[in-house]
C-alpha cells in the first residue's frame, strides 16, 4: 500500500500541476496511450477524445469535435483475476482529493477498479462554476464513453462490468451515457456500454437538460441516485422527482436520501462555503426536452418553445449563488449504499 499511496502522492500533484498549465516531466507526467492492451498498472494516462459543441453534435454518429488528451487517474485494487471498474466523473470544481483517495480507496477495497477523470486540467480550465461554456457538457459525455473504450481494452478489466459515477456535473454525463440514443451514436464494439450509473448530488434535473421520460429513452443499465436533503445547489426534489419517472418508464433506480447533507457532501473540507459566482437552475424550471426531436419544451404547459420565448424561459430558471459543504458521516453513507449496489450489480 505505501507504494499506491506514494502513487496517489504523485498523481494528484501532477493534477493539480496540470490545471496550472504546465506538467512535469518524469514521473508526475502522464503516459499517453491508444489502449491498455498490455495490461498497464496503476498509474496516470492520457487518451484520446473529443470535445462536441451541442447536443445535437453529440447524437450524430459521425460527430467529430475538437480532439483533446484527457487524463484518467487508474487505480486497481490489489486482487489478481478479472475486476469490475469505476468510471467516476467529477463536478464543476473539477478533479478532488476525494476521487483520488476516498472513493479509490473504497471501491478497491471490494476488488473494484477506479478510472478516475480529469476533463478540465488538459483543456485548460479550473472550474466551470462561474462559466459552464468554458467546458461544453456535452465534452464530458464523450469523454466518458472514451474512457469506457480504453478500460474496455484492458486484461484485468471485465468490459461487461464498468460503471460509471458522476458528482454534480459528473452526474449529468453519468445519467446521459444512459441514454439510448446518445449510447447508439457512440459507435461502441460488441454492444459495449455502461453496466450501471451512480449518481451522486446531480445536476440537470431540472432546465434544458432534462429529457422528456418515455419507454425506452433510457436503458435499463440500474441506476442509483444519492442526494442531500439539504442541497442548495441542485436541490434534491426535481432529482428524486427525475429519478421515479425514469423508474416508471422501465429502468431498475434506488433512490438514497442523505438527511442534512449538502452539495458536495463528500469534499475533504468541512466549512460550508459560498460559491457566489455559480449559476444554478431552479428546482421548479419547467423545461425539457425530446432526445428524438431536440425539440424543447413547457412540460406544466405542452408549449413547444423557440426564439425569444425559449430565452426567456431560460433565463427565468437561472439563479445565482450556491452553497458547497463536506459532510464526512454523509460521504460513508454514500460511500456504504453505492458499494451495496455496485456489489449487487456486478455479483460479488
Amino acid at each position: 500500500m505505501r507504494r499506491v499511496d506514494s502513487w496517489r502522492r504523485k498523481a494528484f500533484l501532477g493534477t493539480v500541476m496540470a490545471v496550472c498549465g504546465w506538467a512535469p516531466m518524469g514521473a508526475g507526467a502522464q503516459e499517453v496511450v491508444a489502449d491498455f492492451k498490455a495490461g498497464p498498472p496503476t498509474g496516470m494516462y492520457g487518451f484520446a477524445s473529443r470535445t462536441p459543441k451541442s447536443l445535437p453534435d453529440l447524437v450524430k454518429p459521425d460527430a467529430s469535435g475538437e480532439a483533446v488528451t484527457i487524463v484518467g487517474h487508474l487505480f486497481l485494487p490489489e486482487t489478481s483475476g478479472t475486476v469490475p471498474a469505476v468510471v467516476l466523473m467529477h463536478g464543476s470544481g473539477g478533479i478532488y482529493g476525494a476521487m483520488l483517495d476516498y472513493w479509490p480507496k473504497l471501491f478497491n477495497a471490494q476488488g473494484i477498479a477506479v478510472f478516475s477523470l480529469d476533463r478540465f486540467g488538459p483543456r485548460g480550465v479550473k472550474s466551470t462554476a462561474e462559466d459552464q461554456s468554458l467546458v461544453p457538457f456535452v465534452a464530458d459525455v464523450a469523454d466518458a464513453f472514451a474512457a469506457l473504450r480504453l478500460l474496455a481494452s484492458h486484461p484485468r478489466l471485465d468490459a461487461k462490468r464498468i460503471a460509471i459515477m458522476g458528482f454534480s456535473r459528473g452526474g449529468i454525463a453519468s445519467w446521459r451515457t444512459a441514454v439510448e440514443r446518445i449510447i447508439a451514436a457512440q459507435q461502441l464494439p460488441d454492444g459495449l456500454r455502461f453496466a450501471a450509473h451512480v449518481q451522486a448530488y446531480s445536476g440537470g434535473c431540472s432546465g434544458v437538460f432534462r429529457l422528456i421520460v418515455k419507454p425506452g429513452v433510457f436503458s435499463k443499465a440500474p441506476e442509483l441516485w444519492i442526494h442531500g436533503d439539504a442541497d442548495d445547489y441542485t436541490p434534491i426534489g426535481a432529482c428524486r422527482d427525475y429519478s421515479q419517472r425514469i423508474a416508471e418508464a422501465g429502468t431498475p433506480v434506488e433512490f438514497v436520501t442523505l438527511p442534512g447533507a449538502s452539495h458536495k457532501f463528500d469534499f475533504d473540507d468541512q466549512r460550508r462555503i459560498a460559491v457566489r459566482g455559480a449559476t444554478r437552475t431552479v428546482e421548479s424550471c419547467p423545461l425539457e426536452v425530446d432526445i428524438d426531436t431536440l425539440a424543447t419544451y413547457d412540460r406544466t404547459t405542452g408549449q413547444h418553445l423557440t426564439g425569444a420565448a425559449y430565452q426567456q424561459a431560460v433565463k427565468s430558471c437561472g439563479a445565482l449563488g450556491a452553497t458547497v459543504q463536506g459532510d464526512r458521516g454523509a460521504r460513508d453513507k454514500a460511500g456504504q449504499a453505492t458499494v451495496a449496489f455496485l456489489r449487487k450489480v456486478f455479483g460479488l
